[in-house]
């Protein structure tokens, strides 16, 4: 009986196929290695493949069959707001048209279990401070409205066949969980705050004149160790017997930062050990960025009994300690 992470060699993924690995799980990793390394997923069975090409229903049914798949956890996905308005297209046919395939191949294999990697992008801009579950979802970019669709598409098929489904909706990941598995993608805030100091560049900051404290955009930060076991608990919980009477879980603290904030704390652990004092460079606001996006965490605490236990200092100094022991790993940007 084994567990298959689809995106497991990625940042999360990896994450995630260490905790199950520690804890005695037999683990099958499927990856196309377009944000990932063969090194990051232990002894787990790595198979290459891109979940969203016209021969993977067959091969991941066969997979699953092999392996004795009782359960995926489905992070394959293309995530970048910007390159998903630019190609949309391609962003459905990989976003959505893999995760169809893989919910073919689980209804072709028997596999009636799904973590699915959802996004606080299918919120859109929501005209409040913290966000619940249940207001509208209005995603304002290709990528949110296709992590919108697979929540439908895993409900439909609760109710086609059985599948027994959670999506987690993330907020702003980031941190490591190990130094070995740093975010190796500069495409969030603080491996791009990392990798420009690196450089000998100045930091950047997007917008300095949103009506917050100051000035800056507010994101609710979790770190991707917690991030990780969220996922475990959700494993556990659809194992269960119980009726799922919710599906969709925020993840998140609860708790919000401010871009300047997250910033300042990276340049001052680069400071301590080069001595080089940086200022950030402020730009122009980006579009479609929101003042403030805070999860309301109520709902995974009461039902999976699952709570963050790290905070903003921990995730700026696992990240930096990720970036120093190994500063020249592959990264993706």
């Amino acid at each position: 009986m084994s567990i298959l992470v689809a995106g497991g060699a990625g940042y999360i993924g990896a994450h995630v196929v260490r905790l199950l690995q520690e804890r005695g799980d037999e683990v099958v990793v499927v990856d196309d290695l377009s944000y990932g390394t063969p090194g990051r997923v232990g002894d787990a069975e790595l198979v290459e493949l891109d979940v969203a090409a016209g021969n993977a229903i067959e091969a991941l049914a066969d997979l699953m069959d092999r392996k004795d798949v009782k359960a995926v956890i489905h992070f394959a996905a293309r995530k970048q707001v910007g390159e998903s308005v630019a190609r949309p297209a391609w962003y459905y046919q990989q976003n959505v048209g893999g995760l169809a395939n893989m919910l073919l191949a689980m209804e072709q294999a028997r596999v009636e279990r799904m973590i699915f990697s959802s996004s606080a992008a299918v919120y859109g801009m929501p005209p409040v401070e913290v966000v619940p579950e249940d207001i509208d979802c209005r995603p304002i970019n290709p990528y949110g409205e296709t992590k919108l669709i697979g929540e439908w598409m895993m409900a439909d098929c609760e109710r086609a066949w059985g599948l027994r489904w959670a999506g987690l909706r993330y907020f702003n990941v980031a941190g490591a969980g190990w130094d070995d598995l740093g975010d190796m993608a500069t495409l969030n805030l603080i491996p791009m705050v990392l990798d420009r100091l690196a450089r000998g560049e100045s930091p950047k900051i997007f917008g300095t004149d949103y009506p917050t404290a100051d000035g800056t955009c507010i994101r609710d930060y979790i770190h991707v160790r917690d991030l990780a076991s969220a996922h475990i608990a959700a494993l556990d919980h659809l194992a269960g017997e119980e009726e799922m009477r919710e599906h969709v879980f925020n993840v998140g603290t609860g708790q919000g930062s401010s871009v300047r904030e997250v910033v300042s704390k990276v340049i001052d652990a680069v400071v301590a050990v080069t001595g080089r004092e940086v200022r950030p460079e402020e730009l122009d606001r980006r579009a479609g960025d929101p003042p403030q996006l805070i999860g309301d965490a109520s709902r995974i605490r009461e039902v999976l009994g699952w709570e963050a236990e790290h905070d903003l200092d921990d995730i700026v100094a696992s990240s930096f300690s990720a970036w120093q022991a190994d500063p020249d790993r592959p990264h993706f940007g």
